[in-house]
């Protein structure tokens, strides 16, 4: 700055302080605006962090405020306070693939996604999948567990409306769904997965540790703030409720917001053609192999099931067949590629000896005896 001599003399060493001292910036926030915002975040979005209420602020209530200035004010009026972040051990950055369908990371997340506003549900699932190239969310569902039958039904409809994936990326030992008491059949989940996506010919990785698949377990940390607090308020207080938001609201939200440009614009899922679109019950059906009995009857789950004479291909005495429970709870019974006929027993048959070696295609020669579960039978009268 150039010194001015004159002034200097006149009014001493005041003249070095600059003339806006003390005055207010022309950039200072309205104490009526601020008193204002305080008031509107103190009731309604006490526990959002400043950028998710800058966003409430700016879209629900008019207020243009940039959103620094909303963290300075609740920063300034202990609504909010910085977090300093820990130093963790260092993990290298892998790579995004480069197209979309390519790899979907995939897992399930327990939480009280309804703060205590649904007291018959204090915890549910939410099963997410999240494209690896893009970050976009795919599909989200929320359920009550982490079943087999919850995760088969997620895949089949994402393999329906998308299309299969080349690559998913799944828990290696899913330690937290054994312990959670909410959690279903976890021993049996990751076979019959494995087996269903084998069947589809899209290949799973198994990640050994939480950071190996980074991308969903940041989503969780994401939702658990951000989808908990949309939902509080939507007043949405039921699952049934919260799909309906996730699909029709928050997913076109999330991926407006935080999708990116990939590096490729192919789309790498494959579209279910005829063959496999109709084996999709039986792909997304849980599978046992049990024994036929003396009797031709299967046991499956303390019921008993009755193999009918006429069949679509020779049977024999104690082969192995394949059991497939469906999602729709419906049970069939398959030996060699065929699907059997077969009627549900309302009770453990007895032992008695038969003479047919072979069921078959036409009508044996052979009369059972009067005691035979064939002609115990009366159709209607099954108790389930």
């Amino acid at each position: 700055m150039k010194l001015k001599p004159k002034k200097f003399i006149t009014y001493g060493h005041d003249f070095l302080i600059h003339g806006l001292r003390g005055k207010p910036g022309l950039r200072k926030t309205d104490v009526s605006v601020e008193d204002k915002v305080v008031s509107i975040i103190k009731e309604k979005y006490y526990d959002f962090g400043p950028t998710m209420a800058w966003e409430k602020l700016t879209e629900l209530h008019g207020i243009a405020l940039s959103d620094e200035t909303v963290r300075a004010i609740m920063i300034r009026h202990s609504i909010w306070k910085s977090k300093k972040r820990k130093r963790s051990e260092y993990h290298a950055w892998r790579d995004r693939r480069s197209a979309y369908g390519e790899l979907q990371q995939f897992d399930g997340s327990y939480h009280d996604w309804f703060e205590g506003r649904n007291p018959a549900l204090p915890e549910a699932c939410l099963l997410a999948s999240i494209d690896d190239a893009t970050g976009r969310l795919t599909k989200v569902i929320m359920g009550e567990n982490e079943s087999a039958d919850a995760v088969f039904g997620f895949w089949r409809g994402y393999v329906e409306e998308v299309g299969i994936p080349v690559e998913l990326y799944v828990d290696k030992f899913s330690t937290y769904k054994i312990n959670h008491p909410a959690a279903t059949d976890n021993q049996e989940l990751m076979t019959q997965f494995k087996r269903a996506m084998r069947s589809l010919n899209a290949h799973l990785i198994f990640a050994s540790s939480a950071e190996a698949k980074g991308r969903v377990e940041r989503l969780f940390q994401t939702l658990q703030d951000r989808l908990v607090k949309e939902m509080r308020l939507a007043g949405i207080n039921t699952i049934e409720a919260a799909n309906v938001f996730l699909k029709e609201t928050f997913i076109p939200w999330f991926n407006s917001r935080y999708a990116v440009i990939p590096k490729s614009n192919q789309d790498c899922h494959r579209k279910l053609d005829t063959l496999t679109a109709k084996k999709l019950d039986n792909i997304f059906s849980k599978h046992y192999v049990r024994g036929i009995n003396n009797d031709f009857t299967v046991q499956f789950k303390n019921r008993f099931y009755q193999l009918e004479q006429i069949q679509p291909t020779t049977v024999f005495k104690t082969d192995k067949v394949l059991i497939e429970e469906r999602l729709d709870d419906t049970i069939k019974i398959k030996y060699k590629d065929r699907y059997l006929n077969f009627f549900q027993l309302p009770e453990r048959p007895k032992k008695i000896k038969l003479n047919p070696v072979i069921l078959t295609t036409h009508k044996s020669n052979y009369i059972p005896p009067i005691d035979h579960p064939w002609r115990q039978f009366r159709y209607g009268t099954v108790t389930s």
